[in-house]
């Protein structure tokens, strides 16, 4: 039997994917049983470096201006759907697990077209567009946040799968390798700033504010830049007085979480359940074009992080150095934080996905 997941587009949907197909793996299901569908974005190389294969489809997600380029959509689709059908067909795929995104609709649609189980994950609080239309159509929608249940059929909240570094993370037994890979002495205290995979710009100028204020005999900044602001923001932090190191791109995030004392970042769904499962307090600035509100929401309700909207970033340099400043504060927002997390939604999965498939 060959399991099959649709994920594409962007790491928030591709991690959690890559993340259960390891815990399917790891009870006993062969990597050669399990196949992938996907776009040619950052899918077509991390699926394969994964060590699964990999089916690349020709789909791209809907334009929300008014494009011509959408009235081509149906086209691309129906021809993704019998790509997708035809795979499913010759390797004997009997389940399809879809994360949401462009590819997650022709995927769905070929799984009903062939008979195969249908299960979703849906990673936000506020859930996509394609997940909402699949969601009458699956076994189960596995669900990261509360809040998403109330809008998908058949919902199982579960958290958001995560790499196992994080699942089983242990800040004690990682904080002195942590500071050591950064070079960062153990009586800082350390601010580390998350921008996502690509960055971004509000944080890394904040970012900048924080540094001219913070005193550098006790503060440290711990600055995941993303690549494309990673030459600019390392030029400035090489002018500073404080302790400022800069990574491009961090690919063991469980040293990031281990060094750093306070995070600030967007709310992004994977960031928010990393923060959860790392214990890690937090200033976070959700986007609001993408929902991230929702997110967001899950841990400021209990304290473990302060939610400021981007139309107030003149706040997070007065939050972040308040808390830098209070440990007893850290302390309480960590153990709020740590009280959510769903660090076995990967496990979780894989074993109610191979139940379902051994009675379908």
């Amino acid at each position: 039997m060959t399991f099959a997941f649709a994920a594409a587009g962007t790491g928030g949907h591709v991690y959690p994917a890559l993340a259960v197909a390891d815990a399917l793996v790891a009870r006993g299901v062969t990597s050669d049983d399990i196949v992938f569908f996907g776009g040619d974005r950052m899918e077509a190389e991390t699926v394969p470096a994964a060590g699964f294969r990999f089916v690349g489809v020709d789909i791209r997600g809907l334009r929300r201006s008014l494009s011509p380029s959408n009235l081509a959509l149906p086209g691309l689709v129906a021809r993704a759907t019998r790509r997708i059908a035809d795979e499913i067909r010759k390797t004997h795929t009997r389940v399809m697990t879809v994360f949401g995104g462009y590819v997650s609709v022709p995927a769905g649609l070929a799984a009903r077209r062939t008979g195969a189980t249908l299960y979703l994950h849906e990673q936000n609080a506020v859930p996509g567009l394609a997940n909402r239309l699949l969601s009458g159509r699956a076994a189960t929608s596995f669900v990261a946040f509360p809040a998403a249940a109330t809008r998908l059929r058949n919902a199982a909240v579960v958290g958001n799968p995560l790499r196992p570094s994080l699942a089983t993370f242990d800040r004690e037994a990682l904080a002195a390798a942590a500071r050591t890979r950064y070079d960062i002495a153990p009586h800082l205290t350390v601010l580390g700033v998350l921008g996502g995979s690509l960055g971004a710009r509000v944080l890394n100028e904040v970012t900048l504010r924080i540094a001219d204020d913070v005193d550098p005999g006790l503060v440290a900044i711990l600055h995941l830049t993303g690549g494309a602001h990673h030459g600019t923001v390392s030029a400035e932090a090489g002018r500073s007085a404080v302790t400022w190191r800069t990574v491009a791109f961090e690919r063991d995030m469980e040293y990031f979480y281990a060094a750093a004392d306070v995070v600030l970042g967007r709310a992004g769904a994977l960031t928010i359940s990393e923060l959860a499962a790392t214990g890690s307090p937090a200033v976070v600035v959700p986007l609001a074009a993408v929902s991230q509100e929702g997110n967001a929401a899950y841990l400021a309700e209990s304290g473990g992080v302060i939610a400021i909207p981007e139309a107030e970033i003149d706040r997070v340099p007065i939050e972040i150095e308040q808390l830098l400043a209070d440990p007893p504060r850290l302390r309480r927002m960590a153990a709020a934080n740590s009280a959510r997390a769903m660090p076995h939604a990967a496990a979780d999965m894989a074993g109610r996905i191979l139940a379902g498939a051994a009675h379908g």
